[in-house]
């Protein structure tokens, strides 16, 4: 039997990851409350966020392999969420200067409800060069990363604000692990080559 794909996301970053290697899926909103639980770890909760997105689109379309998946961003201990505005990601750019940031990537890939799901959550290891506020400015100035965690593009400009990136899958820092994802795909015999 054949599935359709469905990514469970509204996030214009992760449907074009997925482009990249799956011609043929949809798109569909999760619309899940993505509050963390008191005391829940970050590990944890985004593990929970990718099983619950792709849960309940899978409720609503059982015959189909969705994959759901989410983000978030550590510096010391703290999750910083997306930054909404200028000033917001400028305390984030100020914050993160010089130090490392863990961003948690989970992936869940289910063919639904009552099957077990697929979750697992990729690591990556972004750390900061040393920003001046001029550098921080004329960053936000031409790339505006407000709706991302972290308050970076790093397959754009943003680039330029790191030492050293450390991952097992490039991708999962964008926000999709492709890597996961194909091999996920493959089990369900969803053909990428």
């Amino acid at each position: 039997m054949s599935y359709s794909v469905i990514l469970a996301s509204s996030s214009k970053y992760r449907k074009e990851l997925l482009s990249r290697i799956l011609e043929d899926f949809t798109c569909i909103s999760p619309n899940i409350d993505e509050t963390p639980f008191p005391d829940e770890e970050p590990i944890e909760h985004v593990a929970r966020l990718a099983e619950q997105k792709a849960l309940a689109v899978a409720v609503k379309e059982p015959n189909a392999i969705v994959i759901g998946s989410d983000q978030i961003c550590v510096l010391d201990g703290q999750i910083l969420g997306k930054p909404g505005n200028q000033e917001n990601t400028i305390k984030q750019l100020t914050a993160c200067s010089g130090k490392s940031v863990y961003f948690y990537t989970s992936l869940c890939v289910t063919k639904g409800v009552d099957e077990p799901s697929n979750i697992t959550v990729v690591t990556t290891k972004v750390t900061f060069r040393d920003l001046a506020q001029t550098q921080i400015k004329s960053y936000i100035k031409r790339e505006n990363p407000i709706d991302c965690a972290g308050s970076f593009k790093c397959e754009g400009l943003g680039i330029a604000l790191f030492e050293a990136i450390e991952s097992k899958d490039p991708t999962a820092l964008i926000g999709l692990p492709l890597i996961e994802v194909a091999k996920q795909l493959d089990k369900f015999e969803i053909n990428i080559l």
